[in-house]
């Protein structure tokens, strides 16, 4: 039995927290929360102790910890728990910081301890199809891959002014979408563009919230990523990669599959319309393989060298787009 605490009750902890209970040889074993209230409903739900952090850290009642904190409270919680030997999962990013990304490598190399980055879009039952495809030579040698995704609105401006960017906050799961779809060839130039066309505030907070980046990579691969904070018609993630013979195409998730066709013509229903129910599936499955993973002693995949890899494209993007030009690396 793998006991687990969870950093963090927030929406992000609960949804952490809803898939270890249904893996079987996990539990949750306690819960911390800088607000008493949300550890205490979340401790009550999955019959856990409510602790503080360093207590649970320090406990030896908890083998591995889930961070779902904020990211600014990564970096000494991902020390403390890999000097006291706990498998640890980290939601991203892993630090706004690549610098400090890399020297809690050092530390979670030194400790010898499993870390998964939690990229959860590689665990989507569709996009890891597609990606097994990619690896079986489906389609032969990758040449150009397109990755949509549109958020259906902005996050409140408190959230903008405090996230990094698109490309940190956003972005950052396309571009680890982008290495994963790409099989090891690495981008080397990432050229950005962006604007404020949904919203003036999301301008004066210095950040954009509508952007195109195109990553080419050392063997002259193409991948092309569109971002943008507004769709009007739900939470937009779509997925095509072009091959030298033939084409993988991933479309969105529909609030169900009912087609209706009239003297007006064909009808399908809207895109499912937050995150939290699109990727309900990628939750469960990050989680199950971490459990499994360190249960098992296997390779954690994605994990703290992808964070850094990610973050260094976001880092790259958001150059570019306030410098225009390309960035290399």
């Amino acid at each position: 039995m793998l006991n687990i605490g969870i950093l963090g009750c927030g929406r992000i902890g609960q949804v952490h927290a809803r898939s270890i209970r249904q893996i079987e040889g996990a539990r949750i074993a306690a819960v911390a929360d800088a607000f008493p209230e949300p550890a205490a409903a979340l401790a009550a739900r999955s019959e856990a102790r409510v602790m503080g952090s360093m207590e649970m850290i320090e406990s030896k009642d908890v083998d591995a910890v889930v961070i779902g904190t904020p990211t600014d409270t990564h970096y000494d919680l991902i020390h403390a728990a890999a000097a006291a030997g706990k498998a640890i999962f980290c939601e991203k990013p892993v630090d706004m910081s690549a610098a400090r990304i890399e020297d809690c490598i050092k530390a979670v190399e030194r400790a010898g301890v499993p870390f998964l980055t939690a990229f959860n879009r590689r665990f989507d039952p569709n996009f890891a199809n597609l990606q097994a495809r990619i690896v079986a030579d489906e389609i032969g040698a990758v040449e150009i891959v397109t990755i949509l995704s549109r958020d259906p609105a902005p996050p409140p401006i408190s959230y903008i002014q405090s996230s990094g960017g698109l490309f940190r906050d956003m972005m950052i799961h396309d571009l680890d979408m982008a290495r994963f779809l790409l099989g090891g060839d690495e981008p080397v130039s990432v050229y950005a563009t962006g604007a404020a066309l949904v919203d003036p505030a999301i301008a004066a907070a210095g950040d954009v919230d509508t952007a195109a980046v195109i990553l080419t990579t050392a063997s002259g691969k193409i991948c092309q990523i569109s971002n943008s904070r507004r769709a009007s018609y739900g939470y937009d993630q779509r997925i095509e990669v072009h091959g030298a013979r033939g084409m993988l195409r991933a479309e969105n998730m529909l609030e169900n599959t009912v087609e209706v066709a009239t003297d007006t013509g064909f009808r399908k229903a809207p895109a499912q319309h937050f995150f939290l129910e699109r990727y309900a599936a990628a939750y469960f499955a990050e989680m199950a393989h971490f459990v499994r993973a360190v249960l098992d002693g296997t390779p954690i995949t994605p994990g703290i060298t992808d964070g850094l890899r990610a973050q260094k494209l976001a880092d790259a993007a958001t150059l570019s787009q306030a410098q225009g030009r390309p960035i290399f690396l």
